[in-house]
Order: C-alpha cells, then structure tokens, then sequence
C-alpha cells in the first residue's frame, strides 16, 4: 500500500488565517491605535511643550501683576521714586561722580 497524503483540514486553514489577521490587527493597533505606542510618544512631546508655554505664561503673568502692583497709589518703590527724582530734580550721592 501506498502512503496516503492528507492535506490540512479547510477549518485549520481559517482557523490560521483568523489567528495571523487578528495578531496583525492587534500588533497595528498596539502601535499605531489612538491608545497605541505612537501616540503616547505624540502627548508626551505635547504635555512637554505645554507645559513649557504654560510656565513662560505664569512668570510673565508675574512680571505684569509685579507692574500693575508698582503702579498702584497704595504701593511706593523707593528706587522709581529715586530714578524719578534724580532725572527731574537734577539729585545726586555726594558719594558719585558725575560724567557729562
């Protein structure tokens, strides 16, 4: 007798595809899906530039609220009032020296 040869069964066949075509979606939405590992490199470079605007806002929102606060009647800076004293009234240190 001859040996026979036997072919794989039609199921084991779909059965493989169905295996390799979910293993290729799964893989291609691990990588590249909205939860995937191209996206989280994505937000994180995102939050990192965020967060660089959102600190030179908050200290030059300080620079303004130190303004305006200096520009408040309640608020008397000492060196303003010097600067402003010397350029008006011509004052000077008797420790300085004046260069013209």
């Amino acid at each position: 007798m001859k040996p026979q040869k036997t072919r794989p069964a039609l199921g084991s066949l779909l059965l493989l595809t169905l295996a390799v075509t979910l293993g290729g979606y799964f893989t291609f939405a691990a990588v590249q899906g909205d939860y995937g590992v191209f996206k989280q490199v994505q937000l994180a470079a995102e939050h990192k530039t965020l967060t660089a605007e959102r600190d030179r806002l908050a200290q030059e929102l300080a620079a303004m609220q130190n303004l305006t606060r200096r520009m408040s009647d309640d608020y008397l800076d000492l060196d303003l009032l010097e600067e402003q004293a010397r350029d008006v009234l011509g004052y000077m240190r008797p420790d300085e020296i004046v260069i013209r």
